[in-house]
């Protein structure tokens, strides 16, 4: 088993210098590494493998948090990742946060094949098209996440799974359930249907409204929903493309709600209603 470093990692160390650049996109993409920062982040990654393999290959460390987080070391070497003893300054340096916890994991690429997805008919599913903004993008991840969906998928359109952004937004929930990527909206939208999905498109300005659509009990069987831009919603080529258009409606004066708590809405919204009496999963299924 990999041992702890025995002294203060180098600043100017190849390891630290590789790690530093998965900030960038194009080295993730190269590398196929991304970096998960703070004890929560990096506990998930140490616990998750894909196809045997452990996802986790790297850990950096302040002494400090080597001592507070013992246990989350211990797992880093458990899962077969080399740990590093670093200054301040070094994870500082690697890190994309103003204010590091003193954790910074570098990490193997986990998205799933979007094929893999469909065949696991999946009743909950959760498109980003279009979301270009790292931290929605991670805030919706772990709303599908809390709301129970089976998988995530991210259009050619939206960013990066692996922006440092979306990963600490995502809370951890990017290592517990499966994200497709860089899927056409169009391919996103016809294999989810062929699998027997059901599309809804959020839309604020939507035909149908959601309280509506639970009070007449369609809401039950097998959903994607599809989630657009922040600023511009979705376009019409995409909405055309979805079996209803749905809006959350909107009670009081606000003017309108932001993307993650429309998506965290319409997610709990298809949870209840299939978990309900006929719908397509039991009460006490998880």
């Amino acid at each position: 088993m990999p041992p702890v470093s025995p002294e203060l990692i180098s600043p100017r160390s190849a390891r630290v210098s590789a790690a530093r650049r998965l900030a960038k996109r194009n080295f993730r993409g190269k590398d196929r590494l991304f970096l998960a920062e703070g004890p929560q982040a990096v506990r998930e990654a140490a616990g998750h493998r894909v196809g045997g393999e452990a996802t986790l290959v790297e850990l950096f460390a302040t002494v400090e948090a080597a001592e507070r987080y013992a246990d989350i070391i211990g797992e880093a070497r458990s899962a077969g990742a080399r740990v590093h003893l670093a200054a301040e300054d070094v994870i500082a340096d690697i890190s994309t946060t103003v204010t590091p916890q003193g954790l910074v994991g570098v990490c193997r690429f986990l998205d799933t094949p979007f094929e893999d997805v469909l065949a696991a008919r999946p009743k909950l599913v959760a498109v980003l098209a279009h979301v270009r903004d790292p931290g929605n993008a991670g805030t919706v991840l772990r709303c599908a996440d809390a709301a129970g969906a089976e998988a995530v998928v991210l259009t050619d359109a939206s960013v990066d799974l692996y922006n440092p952004k979306a990963v600490r937004a995502s809370v951890g929930s990017l290592f517990h359930l499966p994200v497709a990527v860089g899927v056409p909206v169009e391919r996103a939208v016809a294999g989810l249907k062929d699998a027997g999905v059901r599309i809804l498109a959020a839309d604020g300005a939507g035909d149908r409204d959601l309280d509506e659509e639970l009070d007449k009990g369609t809401m039950g069987g097998p959903t994607a929903w599809v989630f657009g831009n922040e600023a511009w919603g979705l376009p019409e080529e995409t909405r055309a493309l979805a079996d209803a258009v749905i809006r959350v409606p909107i009670h009081g004066k606000a003017e309108s709600l932001n993307l993650a708590t429309a998506a965290a809405v319409c997610l709990y919204a298809s949870a209840r209603a299939q978990r309900a009496s006929g719908g397509c999963r039991t009460v006490t299924e998880s």
